[in-house]
């Protein structure tokens, strides 16, 4: 017995000297991590690379162990903040201007045309932008686009080609396997279950999905026209006809200003803040998430008053959900927490999603519309995407504000199943019977059913799609003071810009984040001072740590970070194979690029 208590203590003893050790270590590194921590130098340049999606919200990602054994999470800066960044180095003395490296920006068009009004604000400080690029992209140009010069590799290329969607369909696929997909939908131009039923676009797809992009572009030339000194017909037509087809061309068309390496882009930058062209002085950038970490701070002025911003990004699900999805329970948990604090005056909803689960659409509905019953104003802002379900949620709100390149609306309903029997029979050799105690025991409740629907199941479900229909129809009209056959006529599934749905009765102000904040602050009657609180809150230092250790937010940052742009459309496909239950959903993932 004593050798079992010597071994027993022994490893307890072991496992609680690492468990201390690992403590210390943290400990120990965090310290060497904030004591590294370096200001800003004077005379430096703020320096942006957008080659990665830009989020909502910031967030910390992976845990991160340097040489010297320091922890430290590495940031993502979200839009919000990074407009706020850029906004404080235009009164920042340490700050000279700013420079952009530039190649492909992944991300959506309305998101990116808010940061590039945030560089036209910085400006008008009369600060400097330089752009550069090896290669741009439409999306990166047009970021590009603001600078006061752009260069561009001499061996590089600036793709102006115009907009395009292409959408994959299945139907032909799906009937060699021998899947037999049932779709039910409310709307003509709700088209998310085309690709599984239809072996081209309908007719209904193909106008809204023309008007669609034609109005994006119409946005990009008028923006980039006005920037470059060119009338909207110039580079119409240097679009329509690909003037642009190596860097030459791109400096003739006045599409760039020069053609330089780098180093002859850091000659520029040198001139400009000064630095002599014998001096051994080197350019002292200041990268912006480093400079975002040393200016924080003086974003926020505590008072007691407090808005909520909440952010609702990616696709609406039923439950726990996962990061990046937004969940009917923790967030349903989050607005109650938020009806209750007395100190939260006003609530913004920033919406980025492209809709889902129509159930949970309406649970969260209804925690706004009691915090809306409290007293508390609720603005909406709408980033690259509030459709469908994304649109559910927002139109409760007393104002809502998109950009004027904002895809929203898409308010329609559907529901998917695929009978995989003749696949299971033909392919697999399987068979299925059933013993039931009723005629509608073996009523299907998930998308895959192992038979054929009898007619009145499809009656039944096609029934239960056109009652949600109807109620989304009826929150709407509600919400936004409208009758219900008013909402029906630019409903439907039907998607619109933000400045076609301006025009529609769908938003009420053309506007970015900050907006919506200002006109939140101005309704709660606070509009002097108060504190922006964002949620979801971010999870502590230990539980991210923890979270790395048992893997829990790995798997989904590993996927992440190899699909890169791609990661978008793997949300959307894992979406569609975990759909239950009627979906309000937005067809297409656009990207702008």
């Amino acid at each position: 017995m004593s050798f079992f208590k010597t071994t027993l203590a022994t490893v307890l003893g072991i496992f609680l000297f690492f468990a201390l050790l690992f403590v210390l270590f943290m400990v120990f590194g965090l310290a060497a991590s904030v004591s590294s921590t370096s200001p800003i130098a004077e005379n430096s340049i703020l320096k942006l690379k957008l080659d990665n999606p830009i989020p909502d919200k910031s967030k910390p990602e992976d845990l991160e162990i340097g040489s010297l054994g320091q922890f430290s999470f590495a940031q993502t800066i979200g839009l919000a903040d990074m407009i706020n960044t850029i906004e404080h180095a235009a009164t920042d003395n340490r700050i000279k201007g700013i420079y952009l490296e530039l190649s492909s920006t992944p991300s959506g068009f309305a998101n990116l045309k808010s940061l590039r009004d945030a560089l036209a604000n910085f400006k008008t400080s009369g600060k400097f932008i330089v752009a550069y690029g090896e290669t741009m992209t439409q999306g990166a140009y047009f970021i590009a686009s603001v600078a006061d010069k752009i260069y561009l590799n001499p061996t590089g290329l600036v793709l102006l080609k115009g907009f395009s969607t292409e959408i994959p369909f299945f139907k032909n696929t799906l009937d060699k396997l021998g899947v037999e997909p049932e779709i039910f939908y409310a709307g003509n131009f709700k088209s998310a279950t085309e690709p599984f039923r239809l072996t081209k676009m309908s007719d209904y797809n193909r106008i809204q999905t023309r008007e669609l992009i034609n109005g994006f572009q119409n946005i990009y030339i008028e923006t980039v026209a006005s920037a470059r000194k060119m009338s909207p017909q110039q580079l119409t037509q240097i679009i329509d006809n690909l003037t642009v087809r190596k860097a030459e061309d791109a400096k003739q068309s006045g599409v760039i200003d020069e053609l330089a390496y780098y180093d002859g882009v850091l000659n520029d930058l040198e001139a400009r803040i000064g630095i002599a062209k014998d001096s051994k002085e080197k350019v002292k950038f200041a990268n912006i998430t480093t400079y975002f970490e040393d200016v924080k701070g003086d974003f926020q002025k505590l008072t007691k008053d407090k808005i909520a911003v909440v952010y609702a990004e990616g696709s609406i699900v039923d439950g726990l959900g996962e990061s990046g999805e937004v969940a009917s329970e923790p967030f349903s948990k989050m607005f109650r927490r938020i009806r209750e604090d007395e100190q939260i005056k006003a609530v913004v909803l920033r919406v980025n999603s492209p809709g889902g689960s129509a159930l949970a659409s309406d649970i969260m509905w209804r925690e706004l519309k009691l915090i809306k019953e409290k007293g508390k104003p609720i603005i909406v802002s709408m980033g690259d995407v509030a459709a469908s379900g994304g649109y559910y949620i927002s139109c409760i709100a007393d104002t809502i504000v998109a950009m004027p390149n904002t895809i929203t609306g898409s308010i329609g309903v559907f529901g998917m199943m695929a009978e995989l029997d003749n696949f299971y029979a033909d392919k697999l050799g399987i068979s299925y019977d059933t013993v039931k105690t009723t005629k509608f025991s073996d009523f299907p409740m998930s998308a895959i059913v192992n038979r054929d629907l009898r007619d009145e199941e499809k009656i039944i479900i096609q029934q239960s799609v056109d009652q949600i229909y109807d109620t989304f129809l009826q929150r709407v009209a509600e919400g936004r003071g409208m009758t219900r056959d008013a909402v029906h006529q630019v409903a439907q599934g039907r998607v619109w810009t933000g400045e076609q749905a301006k025009q529609k009765g769908l938003v009420d102000v053309l506007g970015n984040l900050d907006d919506a904040i200002r006109i939140a602050a101005t309704k709660a009657n606070i509009a002097d001072k108060y504190y922006v609180r964002y949620y979801p809150t971010d999870k502590d230092f230990a539980t991210r740590i923890m979270e790395q250790i048992t893997g829990k937010e790995t798997k989904q940052n590993i996927i992440k970070k190899e699909l890169g742009p791609f990661y978008a459309s793997y949300q959307q496909l894992k979406a569609i194979t975990q759909m239950r239950g009627p979906q309000m959903r937005l067809p297409f993932v656009y990207n702008f690029e």
